[in-house]
């Protein structure tokens, strides 16, 4: 791993610069795979070091100079073969056979854990900290733009005009969704039944037990739905707490937020808190005119409550880029209570998935998109000439199929909106999931005829071919792209990592033959596909992608 050459590194630099070796380790950065300069292993950044007593700085114009210096006064070791100078660093070679060994050798001890026990990320606090992601609003399905809206009201009133028991039964999710859609459109025409749909909410809100019991129903089926939706995505929640759930202890802080004097009444008869910061008359409505709260009521409450029971450092919020301003106004409000933990407080914003349809018409719930990244893959895969028979297609379709939406989601910055496009997106060839699928299941097929490798000695000699040291200097950088996806809270990095192990594994996979390889080539060239599928395996998982072994 990296952290072994790091600190060898660090070590001979800390004896030049007299600095403690822990203080270089972040400096010292694992080069990404070039072409052009396939020499290169690590890279020491100067100006990110103290020389002399005084920081250096690329913009210096010694900057270049003083890295000279430091270079002619560094060595070659047992570690390191060459050091040579670049534009503001210090470059460092290993040597061949102990990058091969060590690098091997570490993702076969750590398994999954491989790149998880470095430095960079051992050195971080260990945190508590709560994710509130998904949040759909009770009985509606399942939207890839989720936006969330107030819709509990209208379903209340609308049951009873357009509702069916019958339908309820047979189709729980799909008849509540149905209904809401009629709701909403006559509440458009109908002020009386926007004012119903109110009325229901304060009766909520203020414990009515015909209320509670429509809600309570409305509730239990909207969770059944939504687990297993959730177990097709494979994904666990250790808490289901709709911002509904919320609306008793959202009364105490509208009680604290006027013992402070926060909260104000305004001609109109709504509860504003006013707003620092922002420009003059700037203010966050908490009470609407007839008494009831709002979203951004409840979410003070259930974010206060959240910290009282899990004493967490951080709570971090995953929704889609419209509610920027809800969520700014959110941990205002909780700074000005005096709450100090409102500073670990934090918005992960996404962008909007356009153009996405199915064969039947524009798409309007997850899991439409789900059944058809399924049919279309399991399509694909009856079509093309190189898929394995296999014991359950409709298994590896669902997985391949995921792999594909997850990839495509996952493969710019989440902020960013972008256009789907599902010929692009199924592709097994270029930067899509089942790229990702497919290498991996060739990698596990090529372990499987080999006799999977069992013994772990090889020669390391046997891996100096260019495009096993590719493969094996892109290992070196796997801790690096877990911190820095873990500093910016943003998964391309790993998704970019993943797929670039993926073309070098396919680029050696051609060039570097196991079967019909001398036997101790063979062997060594095994140990590092199987170094290569382990962290291909290790990162699909963290982004929510099941593996598949045979294709």
């Amino acid at each position: 791993m990296a952290c072994f050459f790091r600190r060898s590194i660090a070590a001979q630099v800390s004896r030049v610069l007299d600095l403690p070796p822990e203080k270089l380790i972040k400096s010292i950065s694992a080069a990404a795979v070039s072409k052009k300069r396939p020499d290169v292993d690590f890279k020491l950044f100067v100006d990110s070091v103290v020389g002399n007593g005084k920081e250096l700085s690329r913009h210096n114009l010694q900057t270049q100079a003083q890295t000279q210096k430091l270079l002619e006064q560094l060595k070659c070791d047992a570690v390191v073969n060459e050091i040579s100078a670049g534009p503001g660093t210090i470059n460092f070679k290993i040597n061949r056979e102990l990058l091969a060994k060590t690098v091997i050798q570490q993702v076969s001890k750590d398994g999954s854990e491989y790149g998880f026990k470095s430095e960079l990320l051992s050195s971080l606090p260990r945190e508590k900290v709560v994710v509130e992601f998904s949040s759909p609003n009770v009985a509606k399905k399942f939207h890839v733009g989720h936006l969330r809206s107030t819709i509990i009201g209208l379903l209340g009133v609308g049951f009873q005009q357009f509702g069916c028991e019958e339908k309820l039964k047979a189709n729980p999710l799909q008849h509540l969704f149905e209904v809401y859609v009629q709701s909403n459109t006559a509440a458009e025409k109908d002020e009386d039944i926007q004012k119903a749909a109110h009325e229901f909410l304060r009766r909520l809100e203020g414990g009515d037990p015909q209320a509670l019991a429509i809600w309570k129903n409305f509730r239990t089926l909207s969770i059944e739905e939504y687990t297993r939706i959730y177990k097709r995505l494979g994904v666990h929640f250790d808490e289901y707490s709709g911002e509904s759930f919320y609306q008793d202890k959202s009364q105490d802080i509208l009680k604290l937020l006027k013992s402070k004097g926060l909260l104000r009444k305004t001609e109109k008869g709504t509860g504003v808190v006013d707003l620092p910061g922002k420009r003059e008359g700037s203010c966050a409505t908490l009470v609407r005119s007839d008494g009831t709260s709002l979203y951004l009521t409840r979410d003070l409450a259930a974010a206060v409550d959240r910290m009282d029971k899990y004493h967490c450092e951080r709570m971090i919020y995953v929704t889609d880029k419209s509610q920027g301003n809800h969520f700014q106004h959110l941990f205002q409000i909780l700074k000005i209570m005096g709450y100090k933990w409102a500073d670990g407080c934090h918005h992960i914003p996404f962008g909007l998935v356009q153009e996405m349809k199915t064969r039947r018409g524009d798409v309007l719930f997850l899991e439409d998109v789900l059944d058809e990244a399924h049919t279309r893959m399991l399509q694909n895969m009856a079509s093309s000439e190189t898929t394995k028979e296999l014991e359950d297609p409709h298994d590896t379709a669902e997985k391949v199929g995921l792999a594909a939406l997850i990839l495509q989601d996952f493969k710019g910055p989440l902020l960013s909106d972008y256009r789907f496009d599902w010929d692009q997106a199924l592709q097994s060839r270029g930067d899509t999931g089942v790229f990702l699928q497919y290498t991996h299941a060739r990698l596990h097929s090529l372990e499987e005829m080999c006799g999977g490798g069992t013994s772990n000695d090889f020669n390391a000699a046997c891996l100096q071919d260019p495009q096993a040291i590719s493969i094996l200097q892109h290992l070196l950088r796997y801790d690096e792209v877990l911190f820095k996806s873990l500093e910016d809270l943003q998964p391309k990095y790993i998704v970019n990592y993943l797929l670039a192990l993926s073309h070098f594994a396919g680029v050696a996979h051609k060039t570097l033959p196991v079967k019909g390889s001398a036997a101790e080539v063979a062997q060594a060239r095994l140990q590092l596909f199987k170094a290569a599928r382990s962290v291909l395996n290790s990162g699909m998982k963290l982004l929510g992608i099941k593996p598949v072994k045979k294709m």
